[in-house]
């Protein structure tokens, strides 16, 4: 058993049962995303991850995502949806390079 995993399904039930009984409670009609990532390793590694979930929900690999530099595949149950992605290196590189200009650029309006 997976406590943390335990812990959020039994969270997603409880929610759903507390919106369920609460109808007057207000909810987004945005989709709801529950995202998950493969530990960061080879990007070889990270992809036979994803290729692994991707047989165990039956869904394809996202070709539409590659481009930016992420691996993922994707199942909706409605509005909600639930992705797995790697995050692959030259992207995860990328976005490391445009971060470290984070605090070098000061405007006036701040």
């Amino acid at each position: 058993m997976n406590n943390e995993r335990d812990a959020l399904i039994a969270g997603l039930i409880a929610l759903a049962g507390f919106l369920k009984a609460n109808p007057e409670i207000p909810v987004s009609v945005a989709p709801v995303i529950i995202r998950a990532f493969p530990a960061n390793g080879p990007d070889h590694q990270m992809c036979a991850e994803v290729d692994k979930v991707a047989a165990l929900l039956g869904t394809e690999i996202d070709l539409d995502h590659l481009p930016h530099g992420h691996y993922m595949t994707a199942i909706d149950f409605g509005p909600v949806r639930y992705e797995f992605t790697a995050i692959l290196a030259a992207a995860r590189a990328r976005h490391a390079a445009i971060d470290s200009y984070r605090d070098c650029i000061k405007t006036d309006d701040l």
